[in-house]
């Protein structure tokens, strides 16, 4: 019997589902929401066969919205406990990289730009190849917009930032990509066997009361 597995992408602007037989897809959602995946998950996951249940889980722990990694993760984790099956994770750049490779066969080094929000870019080099699997070429990156729009020079940007970063002034040809769960085999199994713990790219949005500038904390 094969073993089922459910992905779970909601790392970026897209809420991406994918359930797995074996190697093939027997359902699977994925539209651009842009917000509200922390109500629209668990019902999405719910409508799938059987209410999704699975053998093992996949999720997306990022770099991405520090939203969508949190809820992708808690879901994750929930469902794994309440089910009793092993919950790993994939990086969002690892698989954006996988997909320009497989669906654009780029033929010199291209970087994979995503949005980082507070006007910072999460990217990587990535080097052409026949295997969509092979890691990128450099660790991922946070960047000012106008700061990797003055020093990246790649003839093809690929990902959520894309065409925000060729807007700042970047050369290359921009193409919007976002992580689609149904291209999760494109990955090696090592990187489709990472913890399940967030990996956020940047420090943490929100400040402490006591280190925000004008406010007393008694």
């Amino acid at each position: 019997m094969s073993e089922r597995l459910l992905v779970i992408d909601c790392a970026t602007p897209a809420l991406s589902l994918a359930l797995f037989d074996g190697f093939s897809c027997i359902a699977a959602r994925h539209e651009e929401l842009g917000r509200g995946h922390a109500e629209a998950l668990l019902p999405a996951i719910a409508a799938l066969p059987e209410g999704g249940r699975c053998d093992r889980i996949l999720v997306d722990i990022g770099p991405g919205s520090f939203t969508g990694v949190r809820v992708g993760l808690a879901a994750a984790m929930a469902l794994g406990f309440a089910w009793q099956v092993p919950v790993a994770g994939y990086g969002c750049l690892d698989l954006v990289c996988a997909m320009a490779r497989a669906q654009l066969v780029p033929d010199t080094p291209f970087a994979v730009v995503m949005v980082g929000g507070h006007g910072e870019l999460f990217w990587t080099l990535c080097q052409p190849g026949d295997h969509p699997a092979a890691d990128p070429l450099a660790e991922m990156r946070s960047t000012p917009i106008s700061e990797l729009a003055a020093t990246l020079d790649v003839p093809l940007l690929v990902g959520s930032g894309a065409q925000t970063l060729v807007r700042a002034g970047a050369p290359g040809t921009a193409v919007p990509m976002l992580p689609d769960a149904r291209e999760i085999f494109l990955l090696h199994e090592r990187q489709r066997s990472r913890p399940a713990k967030p990996v956020y790219g940047r420090g943490a949005d929100a400040k402490p009361m006591a280190a925000r500038p004008g406010v007393a904390v008694r």
